[in-house]
């Protein structure tokens, strides 16, 4: 007689907060599917981390979160949960682990934004669409920030990367003198959102697609990934955020700038598989919201 097949298993309820710089997505999910999604302006810790909490609890209290996933802006202690000394004002210090799981029983885990969208874009992304095992994901908006995967797990150290921070070789007349408070023309100081507006009068969005400033912007975002795929080997580097995937006319001059640069070292970017190698990340806007979830399932083990 043939024994019936045993009931498939519920997928865990999971919960996630994206802690960006200027809005917070909690998000509550089945497995990979995200079921309900709440956003709150990023305040003051004060505020926004007890609302936040708040949102938890209640999904906590109709059934319980089997993990929580946090990706968060940084620098962060990832051991103590805490931000680290950050431009965002009243932010340093915040014990945003801590605040977050409040009331909960189950794992817990933090990350950057970044590299929780990384690792979201690796497993169901990009990555999972092209069989890569190992990326990197670059965030260009406010700031600019990257994670790391390599063989499904995100890259930590001492801390976690600081792409945002690297100096790059600057485009042969470029002058601009940067606008980061702690490195001036790093990366992030060249070609994140304020550092375009300092640079053209006007923010990014409304700047003409042909405006010849654009081919610095766009030979040292180039340099930054030729950078990244000498040091870390990753097989594709993803370009994400307000400015990565609106400029949509960036992104060729990236990838030839890429090319040039690296004059045919690399035997794995040609111009036949640079496309591939250099895009826009597959899960757009949902890469940090489900980064969050990527981290919840990491915390569940």
């Amino acid at each position: 007689m043939t024994q019936p097949r045993p009931a498939p298993r519920p997928a865990p309820r999971l919960a996630g907060v994206e802690l960006g710089g200027t809005k917070t997505i909690l998000v509550l999910a089945e497995g990979q599917t995200i079921v309900e999604q709440v956003a709150i302006p990023t305040e003051a810790p004060e505020i926004t981390l007890p609302a936040a909490s708040a949102v938890l609890r209640r999904w906590n209290d109709a059934a319980p979160i089997a993990a929580l996933g946090i990706a968060s802006f940084g620098p962060l202690d990832l051991a103590a949960g805490t931000m680290l000394p950050t431009p965002k004002p009243h932010w340093s210090g915040a014990a945003v682990r801590a605040a977050l799981a409040d009331g909960l029983a189950c794992p817990v885990a933090i990350d950057t934004d970044v590299n929780g969208a990384a690792l979201a874009e690796y497993r169901w992304g990009a990555g999972a669409a092209q069989g890569f095992q190992s990326l990197c994901y670059i965030t260009i908006g406010t700031g600019l920030g990257g994670g790391v995967v390599i063989d499904g797990r995100a890259v930590h150290g001492a801390m976690h990367p600081e792409i945002g921070h690297v100096r790059v070789r600057r485009a042969a007349g470029d002058t601009f003198a940067g606008t980061c408070r702690f490195h001036g023309d790093c990366i992030e100081g060249l070609v994140s959102g304020p550092a375009l507006a300092a640079r053209f009068g006007m923010p990014g969005e409304q700047v003409p697609a042909d405006h010849p400033t654009w081919a610095y912007v766009a030979t040292e975002i180039a340099d930054l990934v030729a950078t990244l795929f000498l040091i870390t080997s990753v097989e594709a580097v993803l370009i994400g955020g307000g400015i990565g995937i609106a400029r949509a006319a960036l992104l060729p001059q990236v990838r030839t700038h890429l090319l040039a640069s690296l004059g045919g070292y690399l035997p794995f970017l040609t111009p036949e598989t640079v496309e591939t190698r250099v895009t826009v990340p597959a899960l757009g806007g949902k890469a940090g919201p489900l980064g969050a979830i990527a981290l919840a399932l990491d915390a569940l083990g």
